[in-house]
């Protein structure tokens, strides 16, 4: 009986998930993106001041349902950061891989979630492949666990198992497929379109980089770039799916990275992006290259690499669907079914999200807003005592940044400030926030209702009973509707 009248077509594309590939592209990405957290281990554990990150602040701002994430005593998070170089050196080498993959998830997710004023879009993808990448085999060639796995019996004789199925390389493209559309997506915003806050930042690194983005500071620049990146996005990120057009998208996008490396601080996540986006072009292209450069004269001890993967029979032939193989399939798609949702939730809220931050983080809502402004705090307890309190005398630089135009993080510092005076005065007392925050060059604005007690306020309460809605106008729209 035909796979088609036992399974139809859920029965096809339970085939197409599971056909055996070349797992070199595969094996690729893993010495990339092992190599990559690798480095940023080591640069956040010897290069950065964790001191003036952590430890420096009286508090550490925690998200939602995460709470119970404490900075661990001592050297602790040197030594989180320790384990998380070794274990992503155990990634790229492809030693114990599966264990270190594990071990690697864990480091970077404690890291992660220790203080939600250092959120970064980047974390969280790498936080995502992190997870990913516990599920894939991508460590079957090109690894010390394949070189210590005895070959594999096979009808006709012994090979080296040099595949994957092809669902490895459908849940990486897929979600990187999500991330560059979103990414695109939320930038059909009004401010966006009208070059803010994308002037504000070419303008400032004009200034420092004068001989080579000045022809940038020009509106018609800015708009080029503003429009363009949209394009890239919506446009581009489609069409790496095909193949006619994938390589040329591609090297726009490596131009893409590279000057957004060059203008921006953003780490590790371009060269992140760009070894993802190889995993759209065919599992086989690393031998394709390597042959290539055989043919060149190049790299002519590689030539064992460009052996074709050998499969065991019929590339296009894949087991029927197993419980086990249903099981793959419904948890990838549920996985990537969350993936397409969240970053939607904040159309569930009223408000602006870049004045409320009300569904702004997990969403790709990337390098949309600039954000500035102060706050200043008020206590009052029950005999009308009050107290003026700065958040400079508790919190470190970054968190002070960040503070006051993020309204989930004044609440709770609120909080903090409830706690502490609560035990001071040994009475209730009330806590009011002054904000000032300018959105994209607006002028600075309140932001928390000022007469709001936010010791009283819980934190799912919703924040457009607690927040000022932004009314101020962009300054100097290109549009007006």
């Amino acid at each position: 009986m035909s796979v088609n009248r036992e399974f139809g077509l859920f029965g096809r594309f339970v085939r197409y998930l599971f056909r055996e590939v070349d797992a070199s592209s595969l094996a690729v990405f893993r010495i990339c993106f092992g190599g990559l957290i690798l480095f940023e281990s080591i640069n956040y554990g010897l290069f950065l001041c964790l001191d003036c990150m952590y430890r420096s602040s009286s508090m550490l701002f925690k998200y939602h349902y995460f709470e119970w994430v404490t900075l661990l005593p001592g050297n602790g998070l040197e030594w989180v950061l320790g384990l998380m170089g070794l274990s992503a050196l155990g990634v790229m080498l492809g030693w114990y891989y599966r264990l270190c993959a594990v071990l690697l998830l864990l480091c970077f997710s404690y890291q992660f979630f220790l203080d939600q004023a250092l959120y970064l879009n980047h974390f969280y993808m790498v936080m995502l492949i992190a997870g990913i990448m516990v599920f894939l085999p991508a460590n079957r060639i090109w690894s010390i666990d394949a070189a210590r796995t005895k070959k594999l019996h096979v009808s006709g004789g012994e090979l080296t198992r040099s595949t994957i199925p092809n669902w490895a390389l459908v849940w990486m493209a897929v979600q990187l497929e999500i991330i560059l559309i979103y990414a695109g997506l939320v930038k059909l915003n009004y401010d966006w379109l009208n070059l803010e806050p994308l002037r504000l930042w070419m303008q400032a690194s004009a200034a420092d980089n004068a001989g080579i983005f000045q022809w940038l500071t020009a509106d018609p620049g800015i708009a080029l770039a503003s429009y363009g990146v949209i394009l890239l996005h919506i446009v581009g990120a489609p069409l790496l799916l095909f193949k006619k057009t994938r390589l040329a998208v591609f090297l726009v996008y490596c131009v893409f990275h590279i000057m957004n490396t060059l203008v921006f601080n953003i780490g590790i996540f371009p060269w992140l992006t760009l070894a993802a986006t190889l995993l759209l072009f065919d599992p086989n292209w690393p031998r394709q290259a390597i042959k290539w450069l055989n043919k060149k004269g190049w790299c002519l001890k590689w030539r064992h690499l460009t052996q074709a993967a050998a499969t065991g029979g019929d590339v296009n032939k894949a087991p029927k669907p197993y419980f086990w193989q249903i099981s793959i399939v419904v948890f990838m798609s549920l996985w990537l079914l969350v993936q397409l949702t969240v970053p939607l939730r904040h159309y569930m809220m009223p408000g602006n999200v870049a004045w409320n931050e009300a569904g702004h983080q997990f969403s790709w809502r990337m390098k949309l807003r600039d954000k500035r402004g102060s706050v200043i705090f008020k206590v009052v307890d029950e005999t009308n005592r009050e107290w003026w309190v700065k958040p400079d005398q508790y919190l470190n630089r970054k968190q002070l940044y960040r503070l006051p135009c993020i309204p989930d993080l004044v609440w709770q510092f609120a909080q903090m400030l409830d706690a502490e005076y609560t035990e001071r005065t040994g009475t209730d007392v009330a806590v009011y926030a002054n904000t000032r925050c300018s959105l994209n060059t607006r002028t600075p604005v309140p932001l928390v209702d000022r007469l709001v007690d936010l010791s009283s306020i819980p934190r799912d309460h919703p924040t457009s009973q607690w927040l000022t809605p932004l009314t101020e106008p962009l300054p100097r729209p290109l549009f007006a509707w």
